[in-house]
């Protein structure tokens, strides 16, 4: 039996960057909050958020863990049954 993979209907970036705001708000973080915990700068988290840079993988790990998550649920869409 095959089974059958729809296509997503939203892009990795935007899932990714959806989820991250909704984390960081869940956290009441601000995005310089965000940065410090991830070690990065912020204007590269509000460009993140924002959908405007192709992030690399060592940068959503450094985000998953910020906010103690495994890097897969970053990209999980927001009706998906969370594991987290």
């Amino acid at each position: 039996m095959v089974k059958t993979v729809t296509a997503p209907t939203e892009s990795a970036r935007s899932l990714l960057a959806r989820n991250l705001r909704r984390l960081r708000a869940e956290k009441g973080w601000s995005q310089e909050d965000l940065a410090l915990e991830a070690n990065l700068h912020r204007t590269f988290v509000a460009h993140v958020e924002r959908g405007a840079r192709n992030v690399s993988l060592d940068n959503i790990e450094k985000l998953a863990m910020a906010f103690d998550t495994p890097v897969h649920c970053l990209l999980l869409p927001e009706d998906h049954d969370r594991l987290w």
